[in-house]
């Protein structure tokens, strides 16, 4: 077991460190926060980094998800690749043709959540967050919005 998760360590530290930004076109959206981008002649899942989304069935789900389409469907993105995560989909910030941030622009709209577990040190989307909730916009319009892992673990608890 533990020469295992070594191995699994070294496989996914590997395919980080030598992990590429890349520039190609959206053909997919999963849901607010996930995409899908070509790469390599393959669809590839990107999770963009440090947001999180509501649930597809979660208020502002379908939204998020309609947001993220008109922003990216079909683009030519360049995929800034930050990680691998435990689902083994590529963690990255998307950067549209006009050169803004998809992960931005999410938060901006009130779609998203900074995702301070995984982003810590990433003091613009704190700042988007902050402005989308004052401004009251998208979920934040919501009196007692619930974050995402909040939903999720509330989910699982009902199965």
């Amino acid at each position: 077991m533990i020469r295992r998760s070594v191995f699994f360590l070294l496989v996914v530290t590997f395919t980080v460190l030598h992990a590429e930004d890349y520039t190609d076109k959206v053909v997919g959206i999963t849901d607010g926060d996930t995409i899908r981008v070509m790469h390599d002649g393959a669809a590839e899942r990107i999770r963009l980094w440090g947001i999180d989304c509501p649930e597809s069935k979660q208020p502002f789900g379908t939204r998020a998800k309609q947001f993220t389409s008109g922003l990216a469907f079909g683009q030519v993105v360049t995929v800034k690749v930050k990680d691998v995560d435990r689902y083994k989909r590529t963690v990255a910030e998307i950067i549209l043709p006009d050169g803004r941030n998809l992960n931005h622009e999410i938060v901006r709209a009130g779609l998203a959540w900074w995702y301070q577990q995984f982003a810590r040190r990433d003091t613009a989307l704190d700042l988007l967050e902050q402005d989308a909730r004052a401004a009251t916009r998208g979920l934040w319009s919501d009196q007692k919005p619930i974050q995402p892992w909040a939903w999720r673990k509330l989910g699982a608890a009902v199965r």
